[in-house]
C-alpha cells in the first residue's frame, strides 16, 4: 500500500508540475500576444501576400526581398514567425532552394483578394483603435462604467471621432466592407432564400454600399437603400441598383420591404437598440416586412449544437468581439440569443428566427407581426 501511495504521490507531482509548465508557456504566449498582430500588420503593409499572389511557383528569400525593397536578413525573420503560424509556407524552387509560397491564411492578408480581411487587421492595428486598450481597466473599475475607454482616450466616441477624421473614417469603412464581402458570401450560399419576394432592403449603418452592392449583383431584382450618417453616405462610391442616403438611424430609417443590420446593434446598449429597432419597425409593412439581422451569438448550448464542431473557435471569436466592444464603444456588447429575443420583444417584433452561416455572425429575422 505504501508503494501504491507513493506512486499515486508522485503522479499528482508530476501533473501539477506539467500543469505549471504549461501556465507558464501559455502565460507567455499572453504576454508577447501583441507581436502577432504587430508582424501581421508588417506582412500586409510590406506586400508580402501580395507579391506571393501573383506568381505560381516558390519565390526565393532574395527575389522577394529585392521584390519589396526589404532587407533580407529582417524579412527572413518575419517569415520564419509568420511559417511558424501557417501565415506562409516555406518549400522548394525549381533549382532546389528554399522558397515561399501562400497558404490559405496568407490569402485573407492580400489586400485586393476575395475574402481579404487585411483591411479589418489593418483598422483594428491602427494606433487610434489601440489606444482605448490602456483605458480598460480604468472604466471597468469605475462603479458607474463613467468614461468609455474609446472616449478616455481620445476625447469623443468613436462616430464623432470618424466623422472629424476623414482618414480614420476611410479605414473604419474599408474594414466594414472588408467584412461584408465575408458575410454576403456567407449568406448567399447559407441562407439565400431570405430575400426571396424582397424587392427593397434598406442598410442602416451600410458604410460604404459594398453589403448592398454585393446582395444586388447576387439578387438583382432588389433595389437598395444603403442608409448611413451624412459624412459616409456622401462619399460612399456609386454602385448599380444602390442608392446613398445620409440621415440619423435614431431619428428615422426610410421605408423598404427590409431593413438590413450587420454589425451595428453590438456597437450599443439594450435601450439603443430598441430605439434603432423601433425605427426599422416603422419603416417596413407591417403585414409582410422583416429586419434582417447580422450580429454574432455567444453563449448557450444551443449554438454549440447548431454550429458543430467549427463553434469553439467562433465562440472565441464572439468573446473577443465583446471585448472590442468594451474598448471601442460606450455601451455596446454581444448578445446571447436569450438577450436578442430581449430587445426584439421590446422593440415590438413577434418572433424571430435564427439561422447560423459559414461566419462569425448569424442571421435573425424578425417579424412584427
Amino acid at each position: 500500500m505504501e508503494k501504491q501511495t507513493n506512486g499515486k504521490t508522485r503522479t499528482n507531482d508530476e501533473e501539477k508540475i506539467q500543469e505549471s509548465h504549461e501556465a507558464q508557456a501559455n502565460m507567455w504566449k499572453c504576454v508577447f500576444g501583441f507581436t502577432e498582430l504587430a508582424v501581421i500588420k508588417c506582412a500586409i503593409e510590406l506586400g508580402i501576400a501580395d507579391f506571393l499572389g501573383k506568381n505560381q511557383e516558390p519565390i526565393s528569400l532574395n527575389q522577394l526581398s529585392i521584390a519589396l525593397g526589404c532587407c533580407s536578413s529582417s524579412l527572413y525573420r518575419i517569415l520564419r514567425f509568420l511559417i511558424n503560424r501557417e501565415i506562409f509556407k516555406e518549400t522548394s524552387t525549381k533549382n532546389g532552394k528554399s522558397g515561399y509560397v501562400q497558404t490559405p491564411l496568407s490569402r485573407l492578408l492580400i489586400k485586393e483578394g476575395e475574402n481579404s480581411m487585411a483591411a479589418f487587421l489593418l483598422f483594428e492595428s491602427s494606433p487610434v483603435m489601440l489606444a482605448p486598450w490602456h483605458n480598460l481597466s480604468a472604466r471597468i473599475s469605475s462603479k458607474y462604467n463613467s468614461t468609455p475607454a474609446f472616449e478616455a482616450a481620445h476625447g469623443k466616441d468613436v462616430w464623432k471621432y470618424a466623422e472629424a477624421d476623414p482618414k480614420h473614417s476611410n479605414l473604419l469603412n474599408n474594414a466594414m466592407a472588408c467584412d461584408a464581402r465575408v458575410a454576403v458570401s456567407a449568406i448567399i450560399d447559407g441562407c439565400p432564400e431570405i430575400f426571396e419576394g424582397v424587392n427593397t432592403v434598406v442598410d442602416v449603418g451600410g458604410g460604404d454600399g459594398t453589403t448592398l452592392r454585393l446582395l444586388v449583383e447576387a439578387f438583382p431584382w432588389i433595389n437598395g437603400i444603403n442608409f448611413d450618417l451624412p459624412h459616409v453616405a456622401s462619399v460612399a462610391p456609386h454602385a448599380i441598383g444602390v442608392v446613398h442616403v445620409g440621415g440619423d438611424m435614431f431619428n428615422y430609417v426610410p421605408k423598404a420591404d427590409a431593413a438590413f443590420l450587420m454589425w451595428v446593434l453590438h456597437d450599443w446598449s439594450d435601450e439603443e437598440c430598441i430605439q434603432i429597432l423601433t425605427k426599422c419597425r416603422e419603416a417596413i409593412p407591417q403585414d409582410n416586412g422583416k429586419v434582417i439581422i447580422l450580429e454574432a451569438i455567444i453563449g448557450g448550448e444551443e449554438e454549440s449544437i447548431i454550429r458543430g464542431s467549427n463553434n469553439e473557435k467562433l465562440k472565441d471569436v464572439g468573446l473577443m468581439l465583446d471585448m472590442v466592444m468594451m474598448a471601442h464603444t460606450s455601451n455596446g456588447k454581444e448578445r446571447t440569443s436569450k438577450e436578442w429575443a430581449y430587445v426584439l420583444n421590446e422593440a415590438g417584433f413577434n418572433r424571430h428566427t435564427i439561422s447560423h452561416i459559414n461566419a462569425v455572425q448569424s442571421v435573425i429575422q424578425a417579424y412584427p407581426s
